[in-house]
């Protein structure tokens, strides 16, 4: 008897996404969660973006690097929750080969893209703390442009080897995926070649930018910490230390899970597959739906301006 989950071809169509393999019977109860966190990145998202464009004290770099966030949030987000949930509900597993590669793209284009913001908000942190005076004349509109479109062409041109390489190889055992969306490896271990260009450029990759990225960051916070510690009142630590809070809970909040799923990727043989797809979608949900929240709740500005919409004034105001 032929197995089902072997086929006779060499370029496949579609896809098949299992979603999580083991907990196919949950489907319908892991998706509520889901769910409920998807609504959460697009209302907290879209509110950051709103609050930003209208209140004009707040058209500064920080602010726009923090709609940079939540633009590539809402994306990142995007690109895999509709699929999901149509797994998750209607058990619409297939994907178009050219679809699971754009969806492959946009996962990968905006992960980095989102490190790249981050060692962006690290650095204007550094400048406003460690050279405040200096702060408007070094990150100036043309600057911020230019980084902003740096960010997102690193992002972009690292990815594309990934798609060239995906689209060549022969896939020629099968082209069911144990997983919820058209992860890199994922795809490209269905392919009955040697893949170790693709395994190695992917290590290469991450290493290089999260190694970099990471590297950047721990440079900018080792002289905020520097400054913070010379200032002369304790208060004044503790609130100067306040504003890079939130910037820090985001990157640990990014960088940790987005760690383990890569890594589990290819040294977690003995990770529990349904396990090893939870934690994938975690690094892809969570992020987007707390950064919002933590930059709200923990920026003074936003949050003042958010309580302003839902008060009398605020509605005077806007009246």
């Amino acid at each position: 008897m032929s197995d089902p989950n072997k086929t006779n071809f060499t370029n496949p169509s579609t896809f098949i996404l299992l979603g999580i393999p083991g907990l196919e019977a949950a489907h319908i109860w892991i998706s509520i969660p889901v769910c409920i966190m998807y609504i959460i990145v697009i209302l907290g998202n879209f509110t950051i973006l709103f609050i930003v464009k209208t209140e004009l004290s707040l058209h500064g770099p920080m602010y726009y690097f923090l709609c940079m966030l939540a633009i590539t949030d809402l994306v990142m987000s995007t690109s895999i929750l509709p699929k999901m949930l149509s797994i998750f509900w209607f058990s619409s597993r297939e994907i178009n080969f050219s679809a699971c590669l754009t969806q492959m793209y946009f996962i990968h284009c905006f992960s980095i893209t989102e490190s790249g913001i981050f060692v962006a908000m690290a650095f204007d942190r550094y400048v406003a703390i460690c050279h405040p005076l200096r702060h408007s004349t070094i990150l100036t509109n043309p600057v911020l442009a230019k980084v902003g479109l740096a960010i997102m062409l690193r992002g972009s041109i690292l990815v594309l080897p990934h798609l060239f390489l995906a689209r060549q190889w022969p896939y020629c055992r099968t082209n069911i995926i144990s997983h919820s969306y058209c992860e890199h490896m994922a795809v490209v271990k269905l392919a009955c070649a040697d893949i170790r260009v693709s395994s190695y450029y992917g290590l290469s990759v991450a290493f290089f930018i999260i190694g970099l990225d990471v590297f950047f960051i721990a440079v900018s916070y080792t002289q905020i910490l520097r400054a913070i510690f010379r200032l002369p009142t304790k208060d004044t630590r503790l609130k100067t230390f306040g504003t890079c809070s939130s910037h820090l809970g985001a990157i640990l909040v990014f960088y940790t899970p987005s760690l383990f799923s890569f890594l589990t990727h290819r040294f977690g043989q003995n990770v529990a597959l349904h396990f090893h797809i939870l934690m994938a979608n975690v690094y892809l949900l969570v992020p987007p739906m707390l950064n919002p929240v933590i930059y709200g709740v923990r920026t003074k500005q936003i949050r003042d301006r958010l309580l302003q919409l839902f008060t009398n004034k605020g509605i005077t105001d806007f009246s």
